[in-house]
């Protein structure tokens, strides 16, 4: 079965530095750090203290609120610091990776005879269990509800993303054994979409709903997919799950290895050769952006995601759990002279004002971080509306968040949203908010008080 959906609002940013179609083995990092803060609300309960030898797949954490969720490491080594914030919180875990992995044996799998209680049982000790999301509230799903559907989005919009149907290639075995898996945990359907024209692996894989996408950023975004095909109504939830996250979950399956290998897109205009980089979770990222990627002094930002909704990391931080897209663009710490009050025609703008964008629609631009623009209050345009194809009110969510009406926030759809459903409206805002991170505040805040 197959639907089409398509978008009309949103905004196509076209930047310059897309990745090459040609994957490399990275320099394998000597040191792999996981970092809790990539899994909001957790708290962690550490296992794996300094000087303990752990294999890849072997648990470092679970979360003190529910101790059935496991945190696996990456690779096999040994743990050689706990880095420690205010109050003894545990901000990173570094491994020093062994030059020969060696893999924690999950045991075999069979699929055909597994039950739903199986399924979850085996993802949970094995540590895959942090790949499964939930709406609402964007965290790490519990185990212990049922959703009403599983969704997976493998189609990438966002600026400069990872190309979905290149990355999967070759992985359909390993994708049919996690949508497999997926189907058998919840009672409604399991939801995936590709690219209209794509070529995607998934479209063909049995026990999965396949929706054909089209339509500008935020076409690709899961939250937007959700909201077209079976949106969130309070007391339900549903699971959301990457598609490269699938490989993973996959192959765990199959031969009983947790196997956290990423194919990253080293992309950006300050990228010498964007291309991609077959890697670890929780790598370095020097060992990517050095070889052929930028200059030790480029005077530029190295974020672990993409432009729109990433964090950014020092040269020698590591990439994030859940990405596969190292963006790296110029800095914008310079500022033009009355910028404001001249014709503009090198950057992306909604607006047709002294920004002449709209003429060249197929133009990519090297953007920089430059906001063009400080804090100020909201301002009434309905510039997010154009761009905010969710049938949501997103100037009245945004103040709903920000003086904490939990009626409202529940009434406007909270549900449904997470942070990365306003990275647009945040780019196109004239008055500089941040809206993603309001809208964690309001999620945690509804977690917190709802739960």
């Amino acid at each position: 079965m197959s639907n089409d959906i398509r978008i009309k609002k949103g905004l196509d940013i076209k930047l310059i530095g897309e990745a090459e179609k040609t994957a490399e083995q990275a320099i394998v990092s000597n040191y792999c750090t996981i970092r809790p803060e990539d899994f909001h609300g957790i708290i962690p309960k550490l296992i794996a203290k300094e000087g303990t030898t752990v294999k890849a797949g072997e648990t470092l954490f679970f979360d003190k609120s529910n101790e059935a969720v496991k945190f696996p490491s990456p690779v096999s080594g040994k743990v050689i610091e706990v880095v420690r914030g205010p109050k003894r919180r545990i901000d990173a875990i570094k491994i020093e990776a062994d030059k020969a992995q060696t893999y924690q044996d999950n045991g075999n799998f069979n699929l055909d005879s597994a039950t739903a209680d199986t399924v979850k049982a085996h993802l949970l000790a094995s540590g895959c269990w942090p790949f499964v999301k939930q709406r609402p509230y964007d965290v790490i799903a519990n185990p212990d509800k049922a959703p009403k559907s599983i969704f997976v989005s493998a189609y990438a919009s966002a600026p400069l993303a990872a190309d979905l149907d290149f990355i999967l290639k070759g992985k359909e075995a390993e994708l049919q054994a996690a949508i497999t898996a997926l189907s058998k945990l919840t009672e409604g359907k399991v939801h995936v979409s590709v690219g209209k024209n794509s070529n995607s692996p998934l479209a063909n894989l049995s026990g999965a709903t396949i929706h054909k996408v089209s339509g500008p950023h935020p076409s690709g975004n899961v939250g937007t997919q959700i909201n077209k095909i079976d949106p969130i109504n309070k007391g339900e939830v549903v699971w959301t799950v990457n598609a490269q996250d699938l490989v993973i979950i996959g192959e765990l399956l199959l031969t009983g290895k947790f196997n956290a290998e990423r194919v990253v897109a080293l992309v950006g205009s300050s990228v010498e050769k964007p291309r991609y980089f077959v890697t670890k979770i929780g790598s370095e990222v020097a060992t990517m952006i050095y070889d052929k990627g930028i200059s030790k002094d480029a005077n530029a930002r190295i974020i672990s995601g993409n432009v729109l909704s990433g964090k950014q990391v020092k040269p020698d931080g590591s990439l994030d759990y859940y990405s596969n897209v190292i963006s790296i663009i110029p800095e914008g710490d310079d500022y033009e002279l009355f910028g404001w009050n001249k014709p503009v025609f090198n950057k992306v703008s909604t607006s047709r004002a002294l920004t002449f964008s709209w003429l060249t629609p197929k133009k990519k631009y090297d953007l920089n971080t430059n906001t063009n623009g400080e804090h100020r209050a909201f301002v009434t345009t309905g510039t997010y509306e154009e761009v905010f194809p969710l049938d949501i009110y997103p100037m009245q969510i945004l103040k709903a968040c920000m003086y904490q009406d939990l009626d409202e926030m529940e009434a406007l759809g909270m549900y449904e949203v997470a942070p990365e459903d306003f990275a647009l409206t945040e780019f196109v805002c004239v008055s500089k908010q941040p809206h993603q991170k309001i809208i964690r505040a309001g999620l945690d805040l509804m977690l917190k008080e709802i739960g």
